[in-house]
């Protein structure tokens, strides 16, 4: 199975910015930790700051991959273009979103990703890309 993550804006940034909501480690350092717990998938990781960009990788990975693990950072609750790539694709997306949107100011209480999405993964730290892996794993074994 091949399953695409694709990060959105300043999370390239994750091991230096805020730690306390996001963690002390780089997602690089993470990525490498996922790929052994998860050694039946291959993955392929993808980041940009710029929204087109994102939309590309979407496109994509709509065509080369299984599925996409899909955290866009700030613009979950900002970006039409972003929950438009994701409504055209017909692979399964999950998204993730490390901190609990919920509990954060109030303009990030809603993602214009989530009614595309098949799931969401809220809150639950760099775990949440590893849960989104597992369910894409229950998918192999159920098929």
């Amino acid at each position: 199975m091949k399953i695409s993550i694709i990060n959105g804006a300043n999370l390239n940034q994750l091991g230096k910015r805020e730690p306390e909501i996001y963690g002390k480690l780089s997602f690089e350092e993470y990525f490498e930790q996922l790929k052994k717990h998860c050694p039946n998938i291959e993955f392929t990781y993808r980041q940009s700051n710029i929204e087109g960009e994102i939309v590309n990788f979407i496109q994509q990975a709509g065509e080369t991959s299984d599925g996409i693990i899909l955290n866009a950072g700030g613009y979950s609750h900002t970006s039409v273009v972003i929950a438009d790539a994701v409504k055209s694709i017909s692979k399964p997306c999950i998204e993730v979103h490390i901190s609990n949107i919920f509990s954060r100011e109030e303009v990030r209480h809603k993602s214009l990703i989530s009614a595309y999405a098949r799931g969401s993964i809220i809150g639950l730290g760099l775990a949440g890309y590893r849960l989104a892996a597992e369910w894409f794993n229950q998918l192999i074994i159920n098929n």
